[in-house]
């Protein structure tokens, strides 16, 4: 996990796959058996938690999705684990964020800002002006093709819906979260509230 304070570069290997919600929970599951992410990677290629055939797309799958719960904390990983479903799309999306920075830059300020301003419908405009604008000040940004930021763009909005934050027609969702995740949320880093569009810090509910 990143220093607090440190800027994030812009790792943008999200393209691989969707959400992979039960590949998730079974790396997940695997980590807090092992303990180590380098044989979490290795015995889940082995055992063809991601039904692939073939075994390079497994490998890099597996990597991706470890990358991905790395930045999880130990309670967070638990929920991912053993939770309830709406629980663990959320702590996916936590994930994702919390781990690049491009898309928690995306949640919250773009989809959370549109969100409380009504403006709920999220285009390929939307995202293709947001990337441009943040492509102007990040040469990390600026240098990847237009071919790979389509394939970048598709895959977020899938993300996106899979993960509950967008509706199948492209609606940004009011996040309901529980109160064992916004709780976590709060212990954490109470800011990351904002990668859920609409979703109010602990406590807050009902004032």
């Amino acid at each position: 996990m990143n220093d607090r304070g440190k800027p994030q570069n812009y790792r943008m290997s999200f393209g691989t796959g969707g959400l992979f919600l039960n590949e998730s929970v079974a790396i997940a599951r695997l980590f807090q058996e092992l303990g180590d992410w380098s044989a979490v990677k290795r015995v889940a290629s082995e055992q063809a938690v991601i039904p692939f055939k073939k075994q390079s797309s497994v490998t890099r799958s597996v990597r991706e999705i470890a990358n991905r719960l790395e930045v999880l904390r130990p309670e967070e990983m638990e929920l991912l684990a053993h939770g309830e479903y709406h629980n663990q799309l959320s702590v996916l999306w936590l994930a994702l964020c919390r781990g690049y920075r491009f898309i928690g830059e995306f949640a919250t300020e773009l989809v959370s800002e549109r969100f409380l301003s009504f403006r709920t419908h999220l285009t390929y405009d939307d995202f293709d002006a947001f990337y441009a604008a943040k492509a102007e000040w990040e040469p990390d940004l600026e240098q990847i093709s237009v071919s790979t930021r389509e394939k970048l763009r598709q895959v977020l909005f899938r993300l996106m819906r899979e993960g509950g934050i967008l509706s199948k027609d492209d609606h940004i969702c009011r996040a309901l979260l529980s109160p064992v995740f916004t709780n976590l949320i709060s212990a954490s880093d109470p800011k990351e509230i904002r990668f859920f569009p609409g979703a109010e810090p602990a406590g807050q509910k009902g004032d």
